[in-house]
């Protein structure tokens, strides 16, 4: 018997409580670890309509996004970030992805 790989275990546990944001952002970034960027913005994208307020998603679901060379959806996940991240006085995270967007142009 073949032992399970994170990215299985994650997907085991969401099935047991979809609405956690800390496994789901796993699972996200395990598919960022594979490659798979579609699945983990996928990820993202189910993260923040539950937990709009988990400011580590919009950057990396950002990330990927470029990745994916979708620069306007990028735009607007890292613009969505900033707003969020500020509300929260999360000025670091803020000001990262303001220095990413900038980035983009």
């Amino acid at each position: 018997m073949t032992a399970k790989t994170r990215k299985e275990r994650l997907q085991e546990m969401l099935a047991e409580q979809p609405d956690d944001p800390f496994l789901r952002y796993g699972l996200a970034m395990e598919f960022i670890s594979e490659g798979s960027d579609d699945e983990a913005v996928r990820c993202f994208n189910e993260l923040l309509a539950v937990t709009p307020d988990y400011v580590p998603a919009y950057l990396q679901a950002a990330q990927a996004l470029v990745r994916l060379r979708q620069t306007e959806q990028a735009r607007q996940m890292f613009s969505r970030g900033i707003s969020t991240a500020q509300k929260q006085g999360d000025q670091h995270a803020a000001e990262e992805m303001q220095a990413f967007l900038a980035d983009l142009g």
